[in-house]
């Protein structure tokens, strides 16, 4: 498994997404700021991996080079960051994951790509995602049309 988040040097990502789960998931996403470090997102793929929730001994006996405390902090602070849900089972807590993978990556690269566009090269990051989307598959380009057009349409209707 290759993980998607790396640790920036540079502002950190703020994330505001809809909640996989709407019922149980009341409270706004607080990141605390931050990036998601290696162990954040090692622990964040196993439980989307599982695809049900996991307590700390569970996946400690996947990790079990890692410490059962640094399991617990680090899914507790995931947990703080609104990244994780958390239900009582029997002493222990089960970890589910708040957000589906392609919902995190999203809003994580939605939020690069808006500092970008805020930075004077705006436009040179729009000219090199066309070139780069046309050159890989000329569908993919069409399929950006689309969306732009879409966009527009929403925009406007927004407006009125």
């Amino acid at each position: 498994m290759r993980p998607f988040f790396r640790k920036q040097a540079h502002s950190p990502v703020r994330l505001a997404l809809k909640p996989k789960h709407p019922k149980r998931a009341a409270e706004p996403l607080r990141t605390g700021g931050s990036v998601l470090g290696p162990l954040e997102t090692r622990l964040l793929e196993l439980l989307w991996a599982q695809r049900r929730p996991a307590t700390v001994a569970h996946i400690r006996r996947a990790l079990p080079e890692l410490a059962y405390t640094t399991i617990m902090t680090t899914l507790d602070r995931l947990y703080r960051k609104g990244l994780l849900l958390r239900d009582k089972d029997g002493r222990a807590f089960a970890y589910a994951p708040r957000y589906t993978r392609a919902e995190l990556l999203s809003e994580l690269i939605s939020a690069h790509v808006a500092d970008l566009l805020g930075a004077d090269e705006g436009a040179v990051l729009l000219s090199t995602l066309v070139r780069a989307v046309g050159r890989t598959d000329a569908a993919l380009l069409d399929e950006l049309d689309a969306l732009v057009q879409a966009e527009r349409l929403r925009l406007r209707t927004d407006a009125k």
